[in-house]
């Protein structure tokens, strides 16, 4: 049972990482600081997600799944 669902995990995790490149998120980065004035910019950082990795990740989940059940049916 342990492993059907670990297989479902990581066939799951592999899609998303094929269907999903990367994702932005921003952080706010203090400029100047005097006094009461503050100057603040914002910047996107891009992280990229792996593709590679992502078919790694789904063909290992369907071996996976497979072997459960041919284990099973022995």
């Amino acid at each position: 049972m342990e492993t059907k669902i670990i297989a479902i995990v990581l066939i799951c995790i592999g899609v998303i990482m094929l269907t999903y490149t990367g994702f932005n998120y921003i952080t706010t980065e203090t400029l100047v600081e005097v006094g009461p004035l503050h100057i603040e910019t914002e910047k996107n950082n891009f992280v990229k997600l792996s593709p590679i990795i992502g078919s790694i990740l789904l063909a290992g989940g369907i071996i996976l799944l497979l072997l459960k059940k041919r284990t099973i049916a022995i």
